[in-house]
């Protein structure tokens, strides 16, 4: 069961960063002007953070370390 949820975990955070990075690249299509680039930032640091909080979420549910003593 442990071998399992590891293996989910990795295709789940696997699956969040190929998002990530197409979101990202979808974002960052074309710069037209300056006024773009800082709206650019903006949305890249949104979905760079929701990203982060899906995997911290993962590592925390799914890969918690069970062998700690209470």
């Amino acid at each position: 069961m442990n071998l399992a949820k590891r293996i989910v975990s990795y295709v789940l955070i696997s699956l969040v960063l190929i998002f990530t990075v197409v979101s990202i690249l979808g974002i960052w299509d074309i710069i037209k002007n300056l006024e773009n680039v800082v709206l650019n930032i903006i949305y890249s640091l949104i979905v760079i953070f929701a990203a982060s909080a899906v995997i911290l979420f993962i590592f925390s549910v799914f890969l918690k370390d069970t062998d700690q003593k209470s």
